[in-house]
């Protein structure tokens, strides 16, 4: 179980880090579309913009762990172990009980987004009914749908929220707790 569990941190820091690498290499063509031949590709700014939307995503919800994030921590630390075990318990409640009654309204959100398309990355492709869910029409036309773009915001949604319920449940066998809060001391 360990095993797979670090061959899924592996592959998940992987893509993150491939999609970071592709929005860079797609940055630096628009920077000489635009400076070196004069003639701006309108589909590096949207590839970035994508890319980005599924790298903050993805990466929040695979990549980042609990320990990572910034925290308010000052009243947490300055109470004892039983109102510091309900803190943790109410937080991460809410988190779940918030993406799972927000889950459906921005499912809809998203959804609606499959009438819309991407202005500018398209292309020519072979008349393939399976690539249908991207965006590929009759003749070979593509044109990436929004939703197809947004749909990692759903993925997130879902992956928090089991990740917290799982953290609920840890704060319940095991109590409140205290690796993700401490002071950090460094030396001068």
């Amino acid at each position: 179980m360990h095993r797979l569990a670090r061959w899924f941190t592996k592959g998940t820091e992987g893509l993150a880090a491939l999609m970071l690498a592709a929005m860079f290499c797609t940055f630096l063509l628009q920077i000489y579309s635009r400076y070196v031949m004069v003639q701006p590709f309108g589909w590096t700014l949207e590839l970035c913009q994508a890319l980005w939307v599924w790298i903050v995503f993805f990466g929040c919800a695979f990549v980042v762990r609990d320990r990572d994030h910034v925290t308010f921590d000052i009243l947490y630390l300055a109470v004892p172990d039983g109102p510091r075990k309900v803190f943790a318990l109410v937080s991460a409640a809410a988190i779940v009980i918030g993406m799972v009654v927000s889950f459906l309204p921005t499912w809809d959100w998203i959804d609606f987004l499959r009438i819309r398309r991407s202005a500018t990355l398209r292309g020519t492709w072979p008349d393939w009914q399976a690539l249908s869910w991207i965006g590929v029409e009759p003749g070979g036309r593509l044109t990436i749908k929004m939703r197809t773009i947004y749909s990692v915001f759903a993925l997130f949604m879902i992956v928090v929220a089991l990740r917290q319920a799982w953290a609920f449940i840890k704060v319940l066998r095991h109590g409140a707790p205290t690796e993700a809060h401490e002071i950090q001391v460094g030396e001068d």
